[in-house]
């Protein structure tokens, strides 16, 4: 890498930390800045996902007085995540980088469409929790979508910041309903 690449790296990093310390999506500018210097796809988002880590860390644990008396929670949502996160890196590991390289676009176009229809799915759901309308699923409502947001974190970082989020706010509108695990 030229003295240049890697001036655009660091510049991308420190930008898409301060976007990440905001709102999130992040990785939509340092995912495309890797590629650009010639990083191959698989190996960029590899790299991505990984200096990640410790802001998802800094995220829990900013997070932990609001997960007390939540062990059993977070014991079942810790497994589930792990579960997750390794089915997803089964599949990145089984995707050719080419097949890879073609998903990636719809990837992040499926964060952004999570992030634009989160507003009306929080609201139907909180209507429905409020309702009692929940209760009968709501261990699949708590435990699926982290499931699924761990397959696709553990295939493709980028976006993750907006799907996990989103989650979050899931078992929160259940909890405040008393609807449990």
């Amino acid at each position: 890498m030229t003295e240049v690449e890697l001036i655009a790296v660091f510049v991308a990093a420190i930008l898409a930390g301060a976007v990440n310390a905001l709102a999130g999506g992040g990785t939509l500018i340092t995912f495309p800045v890797l590629l650009a210097v010639g990083v191959p796809v698989v190996v960029a988002n590899v790299t991505n996902t990984v200096a990640l880590c410790p802001g998802y860390l800094g995220g829990a644990l900013a997070q932990f007085k609001d997960l007390s008396g939540e062990a059993r929670r977070l014991h079942v949502f810790g497994i589930t995540g792990a579960l997750g996160g390794v089915a997803g890196g089964i599949l990145l590991l089984n995707t050719g980088e080419e097949t890879f390289r073609v998903l990636v676009p719809h990837l992040i176009l499926f964060a952004a469409g999570l992030l634009a229809i989160e507003g009306p799915v929080h609201r139907w759901h909180e209507l429905r929790a409020a309702q009692g309308g929940t209760q009968q699923i709501n261990g699949v409502w708590n435990v699926f979508p982290v499931f699924l947001a761990s397959i696709y974190g553990g295939y493709f970082g980028g976006g993750l910041s907006v799907i996990v989020p989103q989650c979050l706010r899931l078992y929160r509108t259940n909890r405040s309903h008393g609807l449990t695990l």
